[in-house]
């Protein structure tokens, strides 16, 4: 077992190092070439933090919406027979519960790989945001 720091710590400070040390020293294609590979650093760091948690939480609402047992299948596995499912008409294209898992997936992939993405931080706003109703 590893002491701390951890893998997207010690992301973070690599990502930091490119950016804060090397990057202000380069120029051109060199400068260029560090920001891709912090950005790409970030991105690891990103994916090791909640990837688990976004591909636990897709494995469970595709057992719901394909009405599978928590029976070990992959997460490939589901993904491929999800869109089988949507191709045969088994799965209608506008079943709430199948747009909810596909909305909550392109925001799970979003706050991986483009989290500035100002869509993205948009529907994160939106979603923030409590719906209230008035009873009269």
């Amino acid at each position: 077992m590893l002491d701390h720091p951890r893998g997207p710590a010690l992301l973070d400070a690599v990502a930091r190092l490119l950016r804060d040390v090397l990057l202000p020293q380069l120029q051109g294609n060199a400068a260029f070439q560090a920001r891709v590979a912090a950005n790409a650093v970030d991105l690891a760091a990103r994916e090791m933090r909640l990837g688990p948690a976004a591909d636990a939480a897709a494995l469970d609402r595709l057992q719901s919406l394909l009405k599978h047992a928590a029976d070990g299948a992959s997460l490939d596995a589901l993904d491929a027979e999800l869109a089988l499912a949507i191709r045969s008409g088994a799965i209608d294209a506008q079943d709430p519960a199948l747009r909810a898992h596909l909305w909550t997936g392109t925001l799970d992939k979003l706050a991986i790989d483009q989290p500035s993405y100002a869509p993205y931080r948009r529907a994160v706003e939106l979603r923030a945001v409590p719906t209230h109703t008035t009873q009269e």
